[in-house]
Protein backbone atom coordinates (compact mmCIF):
# COMPACT_ATOMS: atom_id res chain seq x y z
CA UNK A 1 0.00 0.00 0.00
CA UNK A 2 1.33 3.39 -0.98
CA UNK A 3 0.71 6.62 0.92
CA UNK A 4 0.67 9.62 -1.39
CA UNK A 5 0.20 13.24 -0.38
CA UNK A 6 0.37 15.25 -3.61
CA UNK A 7 -1.87 15.45 -6.66
CA UNK A 8 1.03 15.13 -9.07
CA UNK A 9 2.37 11.97 -7.47
CA UNK A 10 -1.09 10.41 -7.31
CA UNK A 11 -1.82 11.09 -10.96
CA UNK A 12 1.52 9.60 -11.91
CA UNK A 13 0.78 6.49 -9.82
CA UNK A 14 -2.67 5.97 -11.32
CA UNK A 15 -2.08 6.85 -14.98
CA UNK A 16 -1.51 3.25 -16.04
CA UNK A 17 -4.28 1.71 -13.93
CA UNK A 18 -7.06 0.23 -16.09
CA UNK A 19 -9.75 0.85 -13.45
CA UNK A 20 -9.83 2.78 -10.19
CA UNK A 21 -12.40 2.56 -7.38
CA UNK A 22 -12.38 5.36 -4.84
CA UNK A 23 -13.52 5.78 -1.23
CA UNK A 24 -13.28 9.34 0.11
CA UNK A 25 -13.04 9.63 3.90
CA UNK A 26 -12.12 12.15 6.58
CA UNK A 27 -10.18 9.53 8.50
CA UNK A 28 -10.79 8.29 12.05
CA UNK A 29 -11.78 5.09 10.33
CA UNK A 30 -14.09 2.45 11.75
CA UNK A 31 -15.45 -0.81 10.39
CA UNK A 32 -18.10 1.04 8.39
CA UNK A 33 -15.41 2.78 6.37
CA UNK A 34 -13.47 -0.45 5.92
CA UNK A 35 -16.59 -2.17 4.58
CA UNK A 36 -16.82 0.54 1.90
CA UNK A 37 -13.18 -0.04 0.97
CA UNK A 38 -13.81 -3.78 0.67
CA UNK A 39 -16.83 -3.05 -1.49
CA UNK A 40 -14.72 -0.81 -3.71
CA UNK A 41 -12.53 -3.81 -4.58
CA UNK A 42 -15.52 -5.21 -6.49
CA UNK A 43 -15.54 -2.15 -8.75
CA UNK A 44 -11.92 -1.46 -9.64
CA UNK A 45 -8.55 -3.15 -9.94
CA UNK A 46 -6.89 -0.33 -7.98
CA UNK A 47 -8.57 0.90 -4.79
CA UNK A 48 -7.81 4.42 -3.58
CA UNK A 49 -8.94 5.69 -0.19
CA UNK A 50 -8.50 9.35 0.64
CA UNK A 51 -8.06 10.81 4.11
CA UNK A 52 -8.76 14.52 4.19
CA UNK A 53 -10.59 16.60 6.78
CA UNK A 54 -12.25 19.12 4.50
CA UNK A 55 -12.51 22.61 6.00
CA UNK A 56 -15.11 23.73 3.45
CA UNK A 57 -17.82 21.53 4.94
CA UNK A 58 -17.44 22.74 8.53
CA UNK A 59 -19.26 25.80 9.82
CA UNK A 60 -17.48 28.39 11.97
CA UNK A 61 -18.85 26.90 15.21
CA UNK A 62 -18.36 23.25 14.22
CA UNK A 63 -15.67 20.76 15.17
CA UNK A 64 -13.08 21.12 12.38
CA UNK A 65 -10.17 21.74 14.73
CA UNK A 66 -11.19 18.99 17.15
CA UNK A 67 -12.31 16.42 14.57
CA UNK A 68 -10.42 13.19 15.43
CA UNK A 69 -7.28 12.76 13.33
CA UNK A 70 -5.85 9.25 13.61
CA UNK A 71 -3.75 8.96 10.47
CA UNK A 72 -1.28 6.25 11.55
CA UNK A 73 -4.03 4.01 12.90
CA UNK A 74 -6.11 4.64 9.78
CA UNK A 75 -3.27 3.51 7.53
CA UNK A 76 -2.81 0.38 9.61
CA UNK A 77 -6.49 -0.45 9.13
CA UNK A 78 -6.31 0.19 5.38
CA UNK A 79 -3.25 -2.01 4.87
CA UNK A 80 -4.27 -4.98 2.74
CA UNK A 81 -7.55 -3.34 1.75
CA UNK A 82 -6.51 -0.27 -0.26
CA UNK A 83 -3.73 -0.01 -2.82
CA UNK A 84 -3.24 3.73 -2.34
CA UNK A 85 -4.01 6.13 0.48
CA UNK A 86 -4.27 9.69 -0.75
CA UNK A 87 -3.65 12.08 2.15
CA UNK A 88 -3.34 15.60 0.75
CA UNK A 89 -2.72 18.71 2.82
CA UNK A 90 -5.16 21.60 2.88
CA UNK A 91 -2.63 23.57 0.85
CA UNK A 92 -2.54 20.87 -1.81
CA UNK A 93 -6.34 20.68 -2.06
CA UNK A 94 -6.81 24.45 -1.88
CA UNK A 95 -3.66 26.07 -3.31
CA UNK A 96 -5.54 29.36 -3.47
CA UNK A 97 -8.68 30.59 -1.72
CA UNK A 98 -11.62 28.62 -3.11
CA UNK A 99 -13.95 30.94 -5.02
CA UNK A 100 -15.51 28.40 -7.37
CA UNK A 101 -18.00 26.10 -5.69
CA UNK A 102 -20.45 23.38 -6.67
CA UNK A 103 -23.96 24.61 -5.94
CA UNK A 104 -25.95 21.58 -4.74
CA UNK A 105 -29.67 21.05 -5.43
CA UNK A 106 -32.29 22.82 -3.29
CA UNK A 107 -32.83 19.77 -1.07
CA UNK A 108 -29.31 20.38 0.25
CA UNK A 109 -30.78 23.29 2.22
CA UNK A 110 -33.22 20.99 4.01
CA UNK A 111 -32.68 18.33 6.69
CA UNK A 112 -28.99 18.56 7.72
CA UNK A 113 -28.51 21.47 5.34
CA UNK A 114 -30.99 23.57 7.29
CA UNK A 115 -28.81 23.24 10.40
CA UNK A 116 -25.42 23.27 8.67
CA UNK A 117 -25.60 26.08 6.07
CA UNK A 118 -23.08 25.59 3.29
CA UNK A 119 -22.18 22.07 4.42
CA UNK A 120 -23.23 20.30 1.25
CA UNK A 121 -21.72 22.97 -0.95
CA UNK A 122 -18.42 22.20 0.77
CA UNK A 123 -18.96 18.45 0.41
CA UNK A 124 -19.87 18.63 -3.27
CA UNK A 125 -16.96 20.94 -4.04
CA UNK A 126 -14.32 18.76 -2.39
CA UNK A 127 -15.75 15.58 -3.88
CA UNK A 128 -15.63 17.09 -7.36
CA UNK A 129 -12.02 18.13 -6.75
CA UNK A 130 -11.17 14.64 -5.54
CA UNK A 131 -12.90 13.07 -8.55
CA UNK A 132 -10.83 15.31 -10.84
CA UNK A 133 -7.63 14.28 -9.04
CA UNK A 134 -8.27 10.54 -8.65
CA UNK A 135 -10.32 10.09 -11.85
CA UNK A 136 -12.06 6.94 -10.64
CA UNK A 137 -14.47 4.83 -12.62
CA UNK A 138 -16.43 4.12 -9.43
CA UNK A 139 -16.74 5.74 -6.00
CA UNK A 140 -18.32 4.26 -2.88
CA UNK A 141 -20.35 6.32 -0.40
CA UNK A 142 -22.16 5.03 2.67
CA UNK A 143 -25.93 5.21 3.04
CA UNK A 144 -25.50 6.43 6.60
CA UNK A 145 -24.94 9.90 5.13
CA UNK A 146 -28.08 9.53 3.05
CA UNK A 147 -28.52 13.16 2.13
CA UNK A 148 -24.86 13.40 1.15
CA UNK A 149 -25.26 10.35 -1.08
CA UNK A 150 -28.28 12.02 -2.71
CA UNK A 151 -26.34 15.24 -3.35
CA UNK A 152 -23.33 13.39 -4.82
CA UNK A 153 -25.54 11.33 -7.10
CA UNK A 154 -27.25 14.50 -8.33
CA UNK A 155 -23.90 16.20 -8.96
CA UNK A 156 -22.56 13.24 -10.94
CA UNK A 157 -25.76 12.94 -12.95
CA UNK A 158 -26.23 16.62 -13.73
CA UNK A 159 -22.56 17.40 -14.42
CA UNK A 160 -22.16 14.27 -16.62
CA UNK A 161 -19.27 12.95 -14.58
CA UNK A 162 -17.92 9.55 -15.71
CA UNK A 163 -18.10 8.05 -12.22
CA UNK A 164 -20.39 5.29 -11.07
CA UNK A 165 -21.69 5.97 -7.56
CA UNK A 166 -21.95 2.85 -5.42
CA UNK A 167 -23.98 2.93 -2.18
CA UNK A 168 -22.70 1.03 0.85
CA UNK A 169 -25.07 -0.21 3.54
CA UNK A 170 -24.89 1.27 7.04
CA UNK A 171 -22.96 -0.85 9.52
CA UNK A 172 -24.26 -0.96 13.08
CA UNK A 173 -23.10 -2.00 16.49
CA UNK A 174 -24.80 -5.00 18.10
CA UNK A 175 -27.40 -2.74 19.73
CA UNK A 176 -28.22 -0.98 16.45
CA UNK A 177 -26.24 2.24 16.79
CA UNK A 178 -24.90 3.30 13.38
CA UNK A 179 -21.11 3.30 13.31
CA UNK A 180 -19.77 6.84 13.13
CA UNK A 181 -16.50 8.61 13.76
CA UNK A 182 -18.34 10.98 16.09
CA UNK A 183 -19.40 8.10 18.34
CA UNK A 184 -15.97 8.50 19.90
CA UNK A 185 -17.23 11.73 21.48
CA UNK A 186 -19.83 9.85 23.54
CA UNK A 187 -19.29 9.13 27.22
CA UNK A 188 -20.27 5.74 28.63
CA UNK A 189 -23.79 6.81 29.68
CA UNK A 190 -24.32 8.67 26.43
CA UNK A 191 -23.23 5.64 24.42
CA UNK A 192 -25.85 3.52 26.18
CA UNK A 193 -28.50 6.16 25.47
CA UNK A 194 -27.44 6.75 21.85
CA UNK A 195 -29.25 3.67 20.54
CA UNK A 196 -32.56 5.44 21.26
CA UNK A 197 -32.25 7.25 17.93
CA UNK A 198 -32.15 3.99 15.98
CA UNK A 199 -34.99 2.53 18.06
CA UNK A 200 -37.23 5.49 17.26
CA UNK A 201 -36.50 5.20 13.56
CA UNK A 202 -37.24 1.49 13.76
CA UNK A 203 -40.60 2.20 15.38
CA UNK A 204 -41.47 4.64 12.61
CA UNK A 205 -40.51 2.09 9.98
CA UNK A 206 -42.59 -0.64 11.60
CA UNK A 207 -45.59 1.70 11.93
CA UNK A 208 -45.41 2.61 8.25
CA UNK A 209 -45.06 -1.03 7.19
CA UNK A 210 -48.18 -1.79 9.25
CA UNK A 211 -50.05 0.91 7.31
CA UNK A 212 -49.42 4.12 9.23
CA UNK A 213 -49.55 7.15 6.96
CA UNK A 214 -49.72 10.05 9.42
CA UNK A 215 -46.06 10.82 8.92
CA UNK A 216 -46.17 14.05 10.92
CA UNK A 217 -47.57 12.25 13.95
CA UNK A 218 -44.94 9.52 13.70
CA UNK A 219 -42.18 12.12 13.43
CA UNK A 220 -43.50 14.07 16.41
CA UNK A 221 -43.78 10.97 18.56
CA UNK A 222 -40.12 10.21 17.96
CA UNK A 223 -39.11 13.80 18.65
CA UNK A 224 -41.09 13.83 21.90
CA UNK A 225 -39.43 10.60 23.09
CA UNK A 226 -35.94 11.89 22.32
CA UNK A 227 -36.55 15.25 24.00
CA UNK A 228 -37.98 13.52 27.06
CA UNK A 229 -34.68 11.69 27.43
CA UNK A 230 -32.48 14.74 27.16
CA UNK A 231 -31.82 14.95 23.42
CA UNK A 232 -31.88 18.13 21.36
CA UNK A 233 -33.51 17.23 18.06
CA UNK A 234 -32.69 18.88 14.76
CA UNK A 235 -35.20 16.83 12.78
CA UNK A 236 -36.96 13.53 12.29
CA UNK A 237 -38.42 13.34 8.80
CA UNK A 238 -40.06 10.77 6.53
CA UNK A 239 -39.06 11.40 2.92
CA UNK A 240 -39.40 9.87 -0.53
CA UNK A 241 -36.22 7.86 -0.97
CA UNK A 242 -35.45 8.90 -4.55
CA UNK A 243 -36.13 12.64 -4.36
CA UNK A 244 -35.89 13.31 -0.59
CA UNK A 245 -39.11 15.30 -0.97
CA UNK A 246 -41.48 15.11 2.03
CA UNK A 247 -43.28 11.79 1.82
CA UNK A 248 -46.89 11.47 0.73
CA UNK A 249 -49.20 8.51 1.31
CA UNK A 250 -48.74 7.18 -2.22
CA UNK A 251 -44.94 6.86 -1.93
CA UNK A 252 -43.72 3.28 -1.74
CA UNK A 253 -39.97 3.83 -1.41
CA UNK A 254 -39.35 5.90 1.70
CA UNK A 255 -36.56 6.81 4.06
CA UNK A 256 -36.85 8.15 7.59
CA UNK A 257 -33.96 10.39 8.54
CA UNK A 258 -32.98 11.99 11.83
CA UNK A 259 -30.34 14.20 13.36
CA UNK A 260 -30.16 14.96 17.06
CA UNK A 261 -27.71 16.06 19.71
CA UNK A 262 -26.86 13.90 22.68
CA UNK A 263 -24.81 16.12 24.93
CA UNK A 264 -22.18 17.71 22.68
CA UNK A 265 -22.39 15.02 20.01
CA UNK A 266 -24.55 15.32 16.90
CA UNK A 267 -25.73 11.94 15.65
CA UNK A 268 -27.44 11.18 12.35
CA UNK A 269 -29.16 8.03 11.17
CA UNK A 270 -31.71 6.80 8.66
CA UNK A 271 -33.68 3.73 7.69
CA UNK A 272 -35.03 2.91 4.26
CA UNK A 273 -38.62 1.66 4.00
CA UNK A 274 -39.51 -0.29 0.86
CA UNK A 275 -43.19 -1.08 0.80
CA UNK A 276 -44.18 -4.24 -1.05
CA UNK A 277 -47.53 -4.76 -2.67
CA UNK A 278 -48.56 -6.72 0.42
CA UNK A 279 -48.33 -3.61 2.59
CA UNK A 280 -51.14 -1.84 0.77
CA UNK A 281 -51.96 1.85 1.15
Amino acid sequence: MQIISTTQELRSRLKSEPSVAFVPTMGNLHEGHLALVRQAREHGRCVVASIFVNPLQFGPSEDFSSYPRTFEQDCEKLAGLADVVFAPTVADMYPEPQQVYVEPPPVASELCGAFRPGHFRGVATVVLKLFNIVRPQAAVFGKKDYQQLHVIRAMVRQLNLPVGIVAGETLRAADGLALSSRNAYLGAEERAEAVRLYRNLSRIRESIIRGGRDFSALEQCAIDDLVAHGWRVDYVSVRAAVSLAPAVAEDRDLVVLAAAWLGKTRLIDNLEICLSADNGL
